[in-house]
């Protein structure tokens, strides 16, 4: 893949608006991920996310993609965690309405079968409920972002 290629694919995703972009090519895995501050950043996979202070705000400078030799490993603190990813594609919204309490927050209880999201598809509104019982330690999407199928939503430690 040479950087022509690169810029197109870059350009394809912020055209996209896409918040997560995974492809492979000729054995070569490539994941463009949007950091906390809204700019694409290139991941090598199988590494660690950079933190967001060290994200580029060029992301054709960004680390060199290595190539990978099997899955993505977890990170430690995700090993125990149950995640939830979207069924669907849409806009994913944490609260009922606007101005509504979120329906989870960081460090919830959650029981299997509660709601957990709402995600907005074709002007319906589809509830994301949980699939396990547990807390839920982090939330990967904000309010009103584009969710593609099988990203990731939320991680609950079960249990």
């Amino acid at each position: 893949m040479d950087l022509e290629q690169l810029r197109q694919i870059l350009d394809l995703v912020k055209q996209h608006n896409l918040s997560e972009f995974e492809v492979e090519h000729e054995g070569l895995r490539l994941r463009i991920r949007k950091d906390l501050a809204g700019s694409h950043v290139l991941v090598p996979v199988g590494a660690a996310p950079p933190p967001v202070a060290a994200a580029a705000a060029d992301p054709v400078h960004a680390p060199p993609v290595v190539p990978s030799s099997g899955p993505e490993p977890l990170a430690a603190d995700e090993v125990e965690l149950a995640i939830v990813k979207s069924p669907i594609v849409g806009t994913f919204y944490r609260s009922p309405e606007p101005e509504a309490a979120a329906f989870v927050e960081i460090g919830a209880m959650v029981k299997k079968g509660q709601v957990l999201c709402i995600i907005e598809a074709m002007k319906l509104m589809n509830e994301i409920d949980s699939e396990y019982d547990g807390q839920v330690v982090n939330v990967y999407v904000e309010s009103g972002q584009p969710v593609q199928y099988g990203e990731r939503l939320f991680a609950i430690r079960t249990l």
